[in-house]
């Protein structure tokens, strides 16, 4: 087993000891990539809409994919956590857009807080 450590620049650096991703590959020579959660700190602090907030989450996911050789296409799973569950709607909407055919298999939990008091903080995974 190997172990890649991912790090866009693109993307918000990690604010703990974590990274933003992480590639395995296991004795079938199948790469898996797990990404950890993203927020959208800029835009909550500069108080923008929901709907900005969790597109800004969508595109950092995306420049850690890319940097690491993946797309949304490869993405099998994500884990969503929402402050408030009011606000499912948009953000399954902005969340669709980059999913149109065949979306991966998801859930979405409304946590208490979240890293920084985020609205919404997104996880994914995806294998090639």
């Amino acid at each position: 087993m190997t172990k890649k450590i991912i790090l866009s620049p693109d993307a918000p650096a990690p604010i703990g000891p974590y990274s933003q991703a992480v590639e395995v590959n296991n004795i079938m020579y199948v790469s898996v990539l797990h990404v950890s959660g993203q927020i959208a700190l800029s835009v909550f602090e500069a108080g923008g809409t929901i709907e900005e907030e969790t597109n800004q989450v969508m595109l950092n996911l995306q420049h850690i994919l890319t940097a690491a050789g993946y797309t949304f296409d490869n993405v099998v799973k994500c884990s969503i956590f929402v402050k408030d569950m009011g606000h499912f709607g948009q953000i399954n909407e902005v969340y669709g857009r980059y999913f149109v055919q065949n979306p991966p298999a998801r859930e979405t939990v409304e946590v208490a807080r979240l890293p920084k008091d985020v609205r919404v903080e997104i996880s994914c995974i995806a294998y090639k």
